[in-house]
């Protein structure tokens, strides 16, 4: 009777153990996989961060373009401008 009952815990201990076990791997796998998922996530946000100021930039950029070459035909202008002023003037000393 005693080798039955000793082999009859054994036996409950090691089904218990591995229930245990397979329990506690289960935990560590979903904790496992709650993180990745979050950490994807904020990679995926401070991506989406960055591909707005990429955007912001090239609006920036695309703003100060125009701008220069505005300030590019304005300056032909005052130098066709001056041009004809030195002209008259010659014109004038003759």
């Amino acid at each position: 009777m005693k080798v039955e009952v000793s082999s009859l815990m054994a036996a409950i201990g090691i089904i218990s153990g591995v229930i245990l076990g397979w329990l506690g791997r289960a935990s560590a796998t979903k904790k496992d996989t709650e993180q990745r998922a979050s950490s994807g996530a904020a990679i995926r946000s401070d991506m989406d961060y960055i591909k707005k100021g990429v955007d912001d930039i090239r609006v920036d950029v695309r703003v100060q373009g125009e701008r220069t070459n505005a300030l590019a035909e304005r300056v032909t202008r005052v130098e066709e401008a001056s041009i004809q002023a030195n002209k008259r003037l010659d014109k004038l000393e003759e």
